[in-house]
């Protein structure tokens, strides 16, 4: 369990009580997913005691699609939930979903962050911005800027082949076209002050250790860092940086990635698995995304970890994230092509 949770039992009386779910007797729902079951129970958990409906938990680490698409119409399993737009995408295109319209999604989830006829929906967000050296005078950036050559062995970063940064060159591709985001690629290789390797934890404890005054990671972390026990090294790390929320030259919001949820194609409890969708967006559930795993909430007006509020507002990119997950694949091709990893 998340060190934030024990801070959260307010939290956790308000899920069982905030929501008038209609009592379903007998009931049960199968969730498939690819989060780390501790990191979603607390939710489910209080589901099932304010509805009544109990939710089987099946983690699958790796080969969700396949593993649905080999269970056919025997499987039991309403609702797949996964970390990556580019994740859930595959199970849309794949056929392993179905349309599950909502209208109190719909009312919460805007159209960028959710599938044309409810073919699925962002449940969380996780915006990819910039760690910067605390005392570094610098209090906004731009995601093209990394490429600047005045920024020449300062920027760490993890691999480009990782899906928050495929995700992020995709975005790049979709903005700026695939010309200019190759030269991009190129700027910021030459940026790099050591291999594009490790975790976006490690951009902010390279930043402490002078390695680097600047890289790219997801804010989440940074609010587990700046959480953390004091005089631990991952808080030693959170407070070695500060979070800037970049935007794009074509645009003025921030690169996210989701988690998200589709109701599964064979679902044996379709209702079920849409009244759980409907829970997962509502006011206390997303304040307990947003306060316990640091994660931004796709629901306006949900309080946030003081924290993660301190990075300032979060102007979500608008462009779907669904169209940009369609240049992952070039993406990825870009990233091999400018030898990026290496």
């Amino acid at each position: 369990m998340s060190p934030a949770l024990p801070r959260l039992a307010p939290l956790f009386a308000a899920l069982a009580l905030a929501t008038a779910w209609p009592a379903h007797a007998a009931e049960e729902v199968t969730l498939y997913t690819t989060r780390e079951p501790k990191l979603i129970q607390p939710l489910l958990d209080a589901y099932t005691k304010e509805s009544g409906v109990k939710v089987n938990t099946v983690f699958v680490k790796d080969g969700l699609l396949e593993r649905v698409k080999a269970e056919g119409e025997k499987s039991p399993a309403d609702l797949l939930m996964t970390v990556d737009v580019g994740n859930l995408m595959d199970l849309v295109d794949g056929g392993a979903t179905q349309p599950a319209p909502s209208a109190a999604i719909e009312a919460v989830v805007p159209v960028n962050l959710r599938g044309a006829g409810g073919s699925w929906y962002a449940l969380s967000l996780r915006d990819r911005v910039l760690y910067a050296a605390k005392d570094l005078p610098l209090n906004t950036f731009r995601y093209e800027d990394l490429a600047d050559p005045k920024w020449k062995g300062k920027v760490c970063i993890r691999s480009g082949q990782h899906p928050y940064n495929t995700g992020l060159v995709a975005a790049m591709i979709a903005h700026d076209g695939a010309a200019a985001t190759e030269k991009w690629l190129r700027g910021v290789k030459a940026n790099l002050a050591r291999k594009a390797t490790g975790g976006d934890r490690d951009v902010a404890r390279d930043i402490l250790g002078g390695i680097c005054d600047i890289g790219l990671a997801n804010a989440y972390y940074a609010g587990h860092m700046k959480n953390a026990e004091a005089g631990s090294d991952a808080r030693k790390w959170g407070d070695a940086i500060k979070v800037i929320r970049p935007t794009f030259l074509q645009g003025n919001g921030t690169h996210v990635n989701i988690t998200g949820a589709a109701v599964a194609r064979h679902a044996p409890h379709k209702e079920a698995a849409v009244k759980l969708l409907e829970y997962l967006v509502s006011a206390p559930a997303q304040a307990l995304y947003a306060q316990a795993n640091y994660e931004y909430p796709v629901r306006a007006g949900v309080q946030l970890d003081p924290v993660v509020a301190s990075f300032g507002p979060l102007n979500v990119d608008t462009l779907s994230v669904a169209d940009i997950a369609r240049y992952r694949k070039q993406a990825s091709e870009l990233v091999d092509k400018v030898g990026f990893d290496q």
